[in-house]
């Protein structure tokens, strides 16, 4: 005997379909403007810096397209590896006394202490202060006649220091700033990683005789270690990024013999001083570049297997 099949309809078979598209049209427009706001301030702007790059435009008169040339200049723009190389310079400088500072501090916060909340606030207010009003006051604090610090230095027998003409001094001056304004937010950080840790850990440690350094040691940085990851990742990316501590303490061209001259610090003197908005296109990619490659080591480096693992 047949069956008889039923072909379905294709018009019918569309009709759940469109219908079912509509019903989460509601959802859809509810989340489209973060998309939209995104496209035209994020994306648009980034699309068009990059065919920027390939242009010779002084902002007024008309563009020259040059193709490569902008890139292949950058990479054999002595300057510009002189930034590079003062801003890996400075990031070294900072982020290693800042995170063992915030650790310390983070430490201490999340130790029985009191008025923890008058901490937390004094250690964090650095980092919402405003920058430039942070830089006008190191200026008079490293200032090499009246500064305060060299002042401190007389005090107790040292001689002054010229903190904003000396190469090496200028990336320490430029060092203690950012450590400053980024030592309270990562010590917040790190509290909060430390108050999530199980106390049954800890609580065996101390069965098992271990002392305070040993416990921090082998099991509080073992546990720390996304904390960790995200605090060095972060700071890799803001710290190759440096630019208002340089600018308003040194000047466009970062203080003598370009010290103090960072990568970004570059990009806006090509830019806005001397008005090669293509080639400062083309610097800020290769910012982008340098940036991405060197989060993606120090991701690389603190991912591996021995590094921090706990034990006993």
């Amino acid at each position: 005997m047949a069956t008889l099949t039923r072909v379905p309809d294709p018009v019918r078979s569309r009709a759940p379909r469109q219908r079912k598209r509509w019903k989460y049209l509601p959802h859809y427009l509810a989340v489209s403007p973060f998309f939209v706001l995104f496209a035209v301030f994020g994306l648009y702007p980034v699309l068009y810096s990059l065919f920027l790059a390939m242009q010779r435009w002084d902002g007024v008169g008309p563009m020259k397209f040059v193709g490569l040339s902008n890139f292949q200049f950058l990479v054999a723009d002595p300057t510009f590896w002189d930034a590079m190389g003062n801003t890996l310079i400075i990031w070294v400088l900072s982020t290693i006394p800042m995170t063992a500072l915030a650790l310390l501090i983070a430490v201490g916060l999340h130790s029985s202490i009191r008025f923890k909340g008058v901490f937390r606030v004094a250690y964090f207010l650095p980092n919402v202060t405003s920058v430039v009003a942070m830089s006008l006051v190191f200026g008079s604090i490293f200032s090499s006649e009246f500064g305060i610090l060299n002042w401190f230095f007389g005090l107790v027998g040292i001689d002054p220091v010229s903190w904003l003409t000396d190469p090496w001094a200028i990336r320490v001056a430029i060092s203690i700033m950012i450590v400053w304004r980024w030592v309270g937010y990562n010590a917040i950080i790190f509290l909060a990683g430390l108050q999530a840790l199980p106390t049954d850990v800890y609580e065996a440690a101390r069965v098992d005789g271990a002392g305070p350094v040993r416990t921090f040691l082998r099991i509080t940085l073992p546990l720390l270690r996304p904390v960790l990851l995200f605090s060095v990742v972060m700071s890799a990316i803001s710290g190759l990024q440096i630019f208002t501590e340089s600018q308003v303490l040194l000047g466009n061209r970062g203080g003598p013999d370009e010290a103090g001259l960072t990568m970004v610090l570059y990009f806006y003197d090509q830019s806005f001083v001397h008005s090669d908005f293509g080639y400062g296109a083309a610097i800020a990619w290769g910012i982008f570049v340098v940036v991405v490659l060197f989060a993606i080591l120090n991701w690389r480096l603190i991912q591996r297997p021995g590094f921090l693992k706990a034990g006993r």
